[in-house]
């Protein structure tokens, strides 16, 4: 859905940053901005839109995004831990070296997005739609997934070590390569294809050797 779609599209205001620890922002329109070392934590955005935004090295520790719209943004070595995320919708965008660790992820979109070396460890997630998005080494480990899907998605290096996933389905992963957290996948969906794919690195995890006689 484009940002002319959304409800809140005719109130946004245009905000020219940049962003202040625990301050409220309400339909605030954040374009074609360059944030380097953003410190907002607490910060709370409620019905925001950003645009063509780049935040490197920023500092949102617990901030709360609440039906916000986002496309084309680049999130670039950025602490995101612990914070809030319900209605949102994330389009084009990239996230690399990000930490968003102990997040809470409701109701979350990604579509056509590039996360790589992310860091979710310990995060709730619930709702979140991967789709179309390429994923390399973003870390699942003791995450929660309930309702958490793939579709399109290519998954590289994933990590999900003592995670615990509630109908989660990875059959629309175009690849799906995990590093470790094999047991992790207790509770998710795959496809015969992708059992099949995953047999050496299962077995690998197990312990189990492989040998033809």
């Amino acid at each position: 859905m484009p940002l002319a779609d959304q409800p809140y599209a005719h109130l946004l205001k245009p905000h020219p940053g940049p962003l202040s620890p625990d301050e409220r922002y309400d339909t605030a329109h954040f374009a074609d901005l360059e944030l380097d070392r953003a410190r907002a934590g607490g910060a709370g955005f409620l019905e925001c839109a950003f645009s063509t935004v780049t935040v490197t090295q920023g500092v949102l520790r617990r901030a709360r995004f609440t039906e916000c719209w986002l496309e084309q943004t680049r999130w670039l070595s950025t602490d995101l831990a612990q914070s809030e995320w319900q209605d949102v919708t994330i389009t084009g965008s990239v996230l690399a070296g990000v930490t968003i660790g102990g997040a809470q992820l409701r109701r979350l979109t990604l579509r056509q997005c590039k996360l790589e070396s992310v860091n979710l460890r310990g995060a709730l997630l619930q709702d979140v739609v991967f789709e179309d998005c390429r994923m390399r080494d973003v870390d699942f480990s003791e995450a929660r997934l309930t309702g958490v899907s793939f579709p399109g998605s290519s998954l590289e290096g994933i990590r999900f070590r003592q995670a615990e996933l509630v109908k989660t389905d990875l059959r629309g992963a175009t690849r799906l390569e995990l590093t470790d957290g094999h047991r992790g996948l207790r509770g998710a969906v795959i496809s015969s294809a992708q059992l099949i794919e995953l047999a050496p690195q299962f077995a690998q995890a197990f312990g189990v050797e492989v040998r033809d006689s």
